[in-house]
């Protein structure tokens, strides 16, 4: 019985080697609670300037509004991206000196490939639904291909990134239906579901 248990704890040491070898594992939690914090600074920004103006985004989804609100709220969102990934790129790269990784190989490459493919198609998307003047669907469509984007990347990172990925897919769609809770389901998608993920992420994985 000893011998067996000995050859099956062997076999898992055996697979978590290999699993660690093809896989991108110096993502770190602490990336996914700026990314949050920083698109919850991003909404509030967006809501402050949103009362400022008297606009009120669940009457009107976001109809008719002007190209100086709109220009506003696209450079919050560019901002909000730019943190997150900033932050996400210091945090990533000291947890993996932290841990004796590469920050760079072909695991990481794989990794991003897959993650910008569905979020490249998403920006574009989202570009024509703006064309469209059909502003009240950006917000979902966002948060679906990014949850896309999460599930394809999941393959060669750390798996707990699929959950986030399935969450922000069901969170999508479910506002999809509820465009008029488009900005508070970003909020809680880009915002909430990071922090949360990333505070699970940081305390199985890095303390």
């Amino acid at each position: 019985m000893n011998q067996q248990q000995d050859q099956l704890a062997t076999l898992h040491e055996i697979r978590n080697i290999m699993d660690r070898s093809s896989r991108f594992i110096s993502l770190s939690g602490l990336s996914g609670v700026a990314a949050g914090v920083s698109a919850l600074l991003g909404a509030a920004v967006v809501k402050w300037y949103l009362v400022t103006h008297g606009i009120n985004y669940n009457e009107n989804l976001g109809r008719g509004l002007s190209n100086e609100v709109i220009f506003f709220m696209l450079s919050a969102a560019a901002l909000v991206f730019i943190l997150a990934f900033c932050s996400a790129a210091y945090f990533t790269i000291r947890n993996a000196r932290k841990s004796n990784h590469r920050v760079w190989d072909s695991k990481t490459e794989r990794m991003l490939v897959n993650l910008f493919i569905p979020l490249a198609a998403g920006g574009i998307f989202c570009a024509v639904l703006f064309y469209h003047n059909l502003l009240f669907l950006v917000a979902p469509a966002m948060l679906v291909f990014y949850g896309c984007a999460l599930l394809n990347a999941s393959k060669y990172t750390l798996s707990d990134i699929r959950y986030l990925g399935i969450f922000e897919i069901v969170l999508g769609l479910l506002a999809g239906f509820f465009v008029g809770y488009g900005l508070l389901a970003w909020t809680v998608g880009f915002g909430v579901l990071h922090m949360v993920y990333g505070m699970l992420v940081y305390f199985k994985y890095e303390r």
